[in-house]
């Protein structure tokens, strides 16, 4: 799609495509209220100056449209709106260990427990080894770092998922 095509859709369309990358109402509306732009660059950059509007309420919303770092099922199940775009971001669990799966759904459920919000990261081309890595060194991290880290992790995640839309 251009951002010509995208620009011409209805406003529950836009909304759609734009739910696709992140998850958060409040982003989605200010995007909304930003149109149109002129290319893809104009894009990413609006998208992320309006992620960087938002606040912690906001961003927690957009975490909850993420699967949990190798819980494949549930991003198969879940996420199926995401799906394609989301596709291979977290490819690098598919030739893991059992032990790294293992370890991983460990410190997922403690790093959940601790935040209250699931492990945010931005995947592509991380293999479960180096995300195993991020979230043990992340976990020691005091709240208020970790949500500035998870929040530059999204905004990561959804120009990736900007740019596979507006390219493909």
């Amino acid at each position: 799609m251009t951002t010509a095509e995208f620009d011409q859709l209805a406003q529950e369309k836009k909304k759609v495509v734009l739910e696709q990358c992140c998850g958060s109402s409040t982003w989605i509306n200010k995007m909304l209220d930003s149109s149109p732009v002129e290319n893809l660059s104009e894009l990413l950059e609006l998208a992320e100056e309006k992620w960087y509007e938002c606040n912690r309420k906001d961003w927690l919303e957009a975490f909850e449209h993420h699967p949990m770092i190798g819980d494949i099922n549930s991003l198969k199940k879940k996420y199926a709106n995401a799906l394609t775009l989301a596709a291979n971001e977290q490819s690098g669990v598919n030739s893991a260990t059992e032990k790294t799966l293992r370890e991983l759904s460990e410190i997922n459920k403690a790093y959940q427990k601790k935040f209250g919000y699931i492990f945010i990261v931005c995947a592509t081309g991380k293999s479960a080894d180096q995300m195993l890595l991020l979230i043990t060194q992340r976990f020691e991290n005091d709240p208020e770092t970790e949500i500035k880290i998870a929040m530059e992790e999204q905004n990561k995640i959804t120009k990736l998922r900007l740019e596979k839309l507006f390219i493909a």
